[in-house]
């Protein structure tokens, strides 16, 4: 056995010489972040304009297929906004602590977010679907795009947290992460929710559940990591008192 090393530091840093014993791990088939996220986004992005603009293909049982209403279009701006926005993001933004993970991974998460895609858009897109009120979902949209308008914004916040490289933790601040550690699940979980009641569809309902059972978790974890890393003792700051992911309830 051994004690793992931190990546990215020369063996130098933790006393080995000539004539210690090194241990390497298999980690098996592995697969980069970015070429990950790219699929697994890239597949609902897709799904859901065939299913949109291809009627025919999706619902070849039904022949009399009318125009989309005015809360199908706007759902369909959400939907590429979000994940053309996730792909951009990808590659322009975010900063992965890791360069790669485990193929299998490339796998779980496309299965999750195309089938997802799916079955959403094969509900929203369909002939006979009942669009809720027109005013509800304007408002309700435009609410789901300001907050992907935030989540945005944190993304770009969390990007510029470190400089030169460097992969030390540092406390979140400014905008909504001086009230919230989780600010950008935060953002997220809200424009799903404002999605599914402005679409006013189980499917939707249902994504945004999965992703909120997903994040809650993460949003705990990475909470009391930074409060365990940054506990005001020895010379370090102290994590300062804010809600882990929901304002005025968790």
């Amino acid at each position: 056995g051994g004690t793992p090393r931190a990546a990215g530091k020369p063996l130098s840093e933790f006393g080995i010489t000539d004539g210690s014993t090194i241990f390497f791990k298999d980690l098996g088939p592995q697969i980069g972040y970015a070429t990950v996220f790219f699929w697994e986004y890239f597949g609902p992005l897709a799904l859901y304009a065939a299913v949109y603009f291809l009627p025919q293909l999706a619902y070849p049982h039904i022949s009399e297929r009318p125009e989309k209403n005015l809360v199908q279009k706007l759902a369909l701006l959400f939907w590429t906004f979000h994940y053309a926005k996730r792909i951009l993001e990808t590659f322009f933004v975010h900063r992965f602590s890791h360069g790669t993970m485990p193929i299998f991974n490339l796998y779980k998460n496309c299965s999750y977010y195309w089938t997802f895609g799916a079955y959403i858009s094969w509900f929203i897109n369909h002939p006979l679907y009942t669009a809720p009120p027109l005013e509800r979902s304007i408002i309700l949209f435009t609410l789901a795009m300001t907050a992907e308008l935030a989540n945005l914004k944190c993304h770009l916040i969390q990007a510029n947290l470190r400089s030169g490289g460097s992969k030390e933790y540092v406390i979140p601040s400014g905008f909504l992460f001086d009230y919230i550690t989780c600010a950008n699940y935060t953002a997220e979980i809200a424009a799903w929710l404002a999605f599914s009641a402005a679409t006013q569809t189980v499917a939707a309902a249902l994504f945004a559940t999965a992703g909120t059972c997903q994040m809650v978790p993460w949003a705990v974890q990475k909470h009391k990591r930074l409060r365990k890393i940054f506990d005001g003792k020895d010379g370090r700051k102290r994590y300062p008192k804010r809600w882990i992911i929901f304002p005025l309830v968790f």
